[in-house]
């Protein structure tokens, strides 16, 4: 995979709210939160540094890619993950060419990127 990404020195809760304001600005919504460190914790009693995967959905490029190819469902939506690290977290989001690869589709996932890596690149470095 080739992920969109970026470090920024943000803590990881400001930068989960920037992330979250940086996607609403591209017109996604987040649908799902998996807080992996969480789950660790409460599953198999792991200690690790905080890492959540936010599921981001622009509705309007979902339906036109739902009325293209209902197969795209299995694409949606788009992860978006958020990590600490040292310098304070790294922002990675998948890139929906990865994902999405049907040739009828080609020009959603070039607007899809173009909009999450807008929102990834907004974000302070």
């Amino acid at each position: 995979m080739n992920p969109i990404t970026t470090q920024t020195s943000l803590s990881f809760t400001e930068a989960e709210d920037a992330v979250r304001q940086a996607l609403a600005e591209q017109g996604f919504g987040v649908l799902t939160e998996i807080d992996i460190a969480a789950t660790f914790k409460a599953k198999l009693d792991l200690d690790r540094s905080p890492l959540k995967i936010l599921g981001a959905c622009n509705p309007h490029l979902a339906h036109q890619a739902l009325a293209a190819d209902p197969n795209a469902a299995l694409a949606l939506p788009c992860n978006v993950v958020l990590e600490e690290t040292d310098g304070g977290t790294k922002v990675s989001a998948v890139d929906p060419h990865d994902v999405i690869t049907s040739p009828s589709l080609s020009e959603l996932a070039d607007n899809a990127a173009d909009k999450l890596q807008a929102a990834i690149e907004s974000l302070p470095t």
